[in-house]
């Protein structure tokens, strides 16, 4: 009975809280409600099945290099790291990553300098990284069989270049309607 009042509290809370004290009429479900979202739950099953893939794939892509221990945030700091081969911050790795739990990725930097395939560098305040040699070919390695495995997968599909121009584009503008959503989310 305690446990039913408490539930009524918070559901009475949750209710307050979002402003959802809309007319019935409003708040009925008819069938394009549905729909739309059915559409909305299969778009993001779509997108954690898609997320998992591409995790796996990463890692064993990776582990074909010689590295199976890496998580993928750890495979993608390395190439975010090693991208144009220049010097990079913590805070630039997690901006171009969209992190924003700064310390996963620091964790995963550890997991590169002990590895010998990152290296870094004081200057002031701040620390700059940047692959080794070691690591560069790792990410050389890395990106042929890369290329060997997508080129062949590719190939057997119809979609053309253009095609993952705009699946790029897409995934992209998902990302920033996400971003936004979640801003949203947090000021409920």
């Amino acid at each position: 009975m305690r446990e039913a009042r408490e539930q009524t509290r918070l559901d009475e809370a949750i209710t307050h809280r979002l402003d959802i004290n809309m007319p019935a009429s409003v708040c009925e479900h008819d069938e394009q409600n549905l729909c739309h979202e059915w559409q909305l739950s299969d778009h993001e099953y779509s997108l954690i099945v898609a997320h998992n893939a591409f995790n796996r794939w990463i890692t064993r892509c990776m582990a074909a290099v010689g590295y199976p221990d890496f998580s993928p945030l750890d495979i993608l700091v390395l190439h975010s790291v090693n991208h144009r081969r220049r010097s990079k911050r913590l805070a630039d790795i997690c901006f171009v990553l969209n992190v924003e739990d700064q310390h996963t990725v620091n964790y995963s930097l550890k997991k590169m300098l002990k590895s010998g395939l990152v290296e870094g560098e004081r200057r002031g305040k701040e620390r700059f990284y940047r692959t080794t040699t070691q690591g560069e070919a790792v990410c050389r390695s890395y990106l042929a069989i890369r290329t060997k495995c997508l080129r062949d997968a590719s190939e057997r599909q119809d979609d053309s270049r253009d095609g993952f121009h705009h699946l790029a584009t897409a995934l992209r503008d998902l990302s920033g309607f996400y971003d936004q959503v979640a801003r949203a989310a947090s000021s409920v």
